[in-house]
């Protein structure tokens, strides 16, 4: 007969060791479904818009002024209900004057759980996740190259939220954004961070060269859009139009002619061309914003309709090797 106070013991150790293993148990990754928005400095607000919006037709579903004036400081320009491009006039002391882009922002479905995830992988995280001005939690690290990338948790209640279904005009170039580009200068750490980290999948490798692989295309866990790291040994003096957005267009003719017939062209004062096929198989146009940004407009399948072959070349040495 098994005795009460064994019982109790046994019921005690049981307990402990459950508690334990609870606090010792790590967090998972919660689910990564998108790109939100990716974000650029600007340094001629007006001018910007007349690319951003005069010309691609990107409708603007929210801004922010400067204290006592009526310049724009920040401004969303809405791509669909879920995807954006902000544009920022103030440009920090400290940031990279090579580099135009700010930052790039994931949607997450638990931005509290995603901080405890990253910082059980060592990664430096904030002591709580913010809310932004629109009223979407979010916070922020650095990838391995300073790049800072938000995650971020739609609310109900945030200004994107309750402007569903607006500001998405017809005439917009596109409906969606593709991908986002970045420059990386340690492929390896790249690699780890965004495949081993946040669990993205590799798809695609390709290359200007074939003894040097120029870019690897990763695509978000639970959903369809990618980065592409832009490969370097170190990062170049300047980031020249690496860091870009692009956006998908079924019909690059078709969106070619739509601006071409747009005023804001004479302000673009460029010819646009007829695009290219890249080293992906697809047809593409590449546009610059006042400040060099890039804006890519790229067709989702390969202009045969046959899958390209990722490059075998290998990637730039890292800088410590």
């Amino acid at each position: 007969m098994i005795r009460p106070a064994y019982l109790r013991l046994i019921s005690a150790i049981l307990l402990v060791a459950s508690t334990c293993l609870a606090q010792t148990a790590a967090p998972t990754r919660p689910r990564i479904t998108g790109i939100s928005h990716v974000a650029y400095y600007v340094s001629d607000m007006p001018k910007a818009m007349v690319f951003w919006h005069d010309l691609l037709g990107l409708d603007i579903s929210y801004d922010r002024k400067k204290p006592n004036s009526t310049d724009t400081s920040v401004a969303f320009l809405k791509v669909n209900d879920h995807q954006y491009v902000e544009l920022l006039s103030d440009r920090p002391a400290q940031a990279d004057p090579k580099n135009f882009m700010s930052h790039l922002c994931f949607l997450t479905d638990d931005v509290e759980q995603m901080r405890a995830y990253l910082a059980s992988k060592g990664i430096a995280v904030p002591p709580r996740a913010g809310k932004t001005g629109t009223g979407d939690l979010v916070f922020s690290v650095k990838d391995p190259d300073g790049t800072q990338i938000e995650f971020s948790q739609p609310q109900l209640t945030s200004v994107e939220a309750q402007g569903a279904g607006k500001f998405l005009s017809p005439t917009r170039v596109s409906q969606r954004i593709y991908h986002a580009g970045f420059v990386v200068g340690n492929t390896q750490r790249a690699l780890d961070f965004y495949g081993n980290i946040l669990g993205f999948q590799e798809f695609w490798r390709g290359s200007g060269s074939p003894t040097q692989l120029s870019w690897i295309n990763m695509r978000v866990p639970d959903g369809t859009d990618y980065v592409e790291l832009m490969l370097y040994r170190t990062l170049p003096a300047t980031f020249g139009s690496d860091n870009h957005v692009a956006l998908e267009v079924p019909d690059l003719a078709a969106a070619i002619a739509s601006l071409q017939a747009r005023p804001a062209i004479k302000s673009y004062g460029q010819p646009l061309g007829t695009g290219h096929v890249g080293h992906n198989g697809k047809r593409q146009l590449s546009l610059f914003d006042p400040d060099g940004t890039r804006v890519e407009l790229m067709e989702p399948i390969t202009a045969d309709g046959k899958p390209v072959p990722p490059s075998t070349a290998p990637p730039p040495p890292s800088a410590h090797e």
